[in-house]
């Protein structure tokens, strides 16, 4: 039999019983278009988690000090030049910066023009000092580097803390909301060993002035980053410790060797500050877990519209045992026949596959646009939940294909089995 007879033979037996199509095709899109959506969803949500919320460079680790150390004893304990020249000739390590914390408290009280809005403000700072190599390629404005005295000392804000202002303080307080672009070059004044509530040290309150050159996913999230120079220079001159980093963040030459430079790191006695590659990871869990349930059902969907497929194809393989029997009675093969019944699945499980796809991805449409209308701005709010690659689409259409093709095999195995001279003569 040719595909084009086989074809047609399938098109009629499907026309022939359209309820019984549409009701299978129905059971396979609902499925298909479950697992589609939900799937997009959990990826799509992840993929903030991943770029917005958490955007960890998988190539970075932040070594710091023990909690609990006996110096020397155990080789290790605390982060100087010494400590910083090892890190640097570890394996794997391509770049090793040092950070160090300003070890004095710091407020800025500005009051004055804020891009076309009247603001008074009076807050702590935090501030820490880096290795220029680490934010370079953030860097907009200027040189990243301590200043001449009378020059506004250059700062780094964080991204994901100018996404918090724009999403939660500036829409409370009616500020304007500002591009990365916009902030680059603003100039405000802070005080150095100065504090509205905490104790400040016995060294000279600096008065000085941070200016904005650039915005990173690298930077302090609840402070600034400064250079490194100019951290150094505020600490030494409050009588802080300025010989000691906080802490260093190595690169390593390739993502997959970091399990290997932690264990140096360790080894050294210090630690690695993975806070916020584990709570990716447990908010990408979180999502996975959530995302798997959600799939499971849908998957039982489709198991469902297997059984009714083929439920409903024996009963029409026991209609059509007399038209079977004629067919193979003028030459139709066993796998002719076979073939047929597959045909059909194959057909509802394409036309499920698609219609359920399809529907998903309208439905994920309808989901953002009124997300977007409806819920009020928050941080890290995406243009779209969802995210569909191909690998998605492709599955749902294979996955409505092979739910059908499921249900109908033992009905296809019963239609070849049958008897002609049997059947044609009931």
């Amino acid at each position: 039999m040719t595909l084009s007879s086989m074809a047609r033979l399938v098109s009629l037996s499907l026309r022939r019983d359209r309820p019984r199509a549409a009701f299978s095709t129905f059971g396979v899109a609902v499925g298909v278009g479950a697992l589609v959506f939900f799937v997009a969803l959990g990826l799509g949500v992840a993929r903030v988690i991943r770029e917005k919320v958490f955007p960890i460079d998988s190539a970075l680790v932040d070594v710091v000090p023990p909690a609990i150390s006996l110096g020397s004893l155990l080789g290790g304990g605390k982060v100087d030049q010494a400590t910083m020249d090892r890190l640097a000739t570890l394996p794997n390590v391509l770049h090793a910066y040092r950070k160090m914390n300003v070890r004095v408290p710091a407020v800025s009280r500005y009051e004055g023009a804020f891009f076309g809005s009247h603001l008074r403000m009076g807050l702590e700072i935090l501030a820490v000092g880096v290795d220029r190599g680490l934010v370079e390629k953030d860097v907009q404005l200027g040189a990243f580097a301590d200043p001449n005295p009378g020059e506004p000392i250059p700062a780094i804000a964080s991204s994901r803390l100018l996404e918090i202002y724009n999403k939660t303080f500036a829409p409370a307080r009616k500020l304007p909301q500002l591009s990365p672009k916009l902030v680059v070059g603003f100039t405000f004044p802070v005080e150095f060993n100065r504090s509205f509530v905490a104790a400040t040290s016995d060294g000279q309150v600096m008065a000085e002035r941070l200016q904005i050159v650039g915005i990173s996913d690298r930077a302090l999230l609840a402070g600034v980053t400064i250079p490194l120079e100019t951290a150094i220079r505020l600490n030494r001159s409050a009588s802080a410790d300025a010989q000691t980093f906080t802490a260093a963040t190595l690169v390593a030459r390739d993502p997959s060797a970091v399990p290997k430079i932690a264990d140096e790191v360790k080894r050294m006695g210090l630690q690695t500050d993975d806070q916020e590659r584990r709570l990716a990871q447990n908010a990408g869990l979180a999502v996975a877990l959530t995302t798997s349930a959600l799939a499971l059902l849908s998957v039982l969907i489709c198991v469902l519209a297997a059984v009714n497929i083929a439920h409903a194809l024996s009963a029409s393989v026991r209609a059509r045992a007399r038209e079977i029997g004629i067919m193979q009675a003028v030459g139709a093969s066993r796998s002719d026949v076979r073939l047929i019944v597959l045909g059909e699945a194959a057909a509802i499980g394409l036309s499920g596959g698609l219609v359920g796809t399809i529907g998903a991805v309208l439905a994920a449409a309808v989901v953002d646009r009124v997300s977007s209308s409806y819920l009020p701005s928050f941080p890290y709010k995406p243009d779209s939940f969802f995210s569909y690659p191909l690998e998605v689409i492709a599955g749902g259409i294979a996955l409505g294909m092979i739910a059908a093709l499921s249900g109908a095999y033992f009905p296809s195995r019963h239609a070849a089995s049958m008897d002609p001279a049997r059947t044609v003569a009931e």
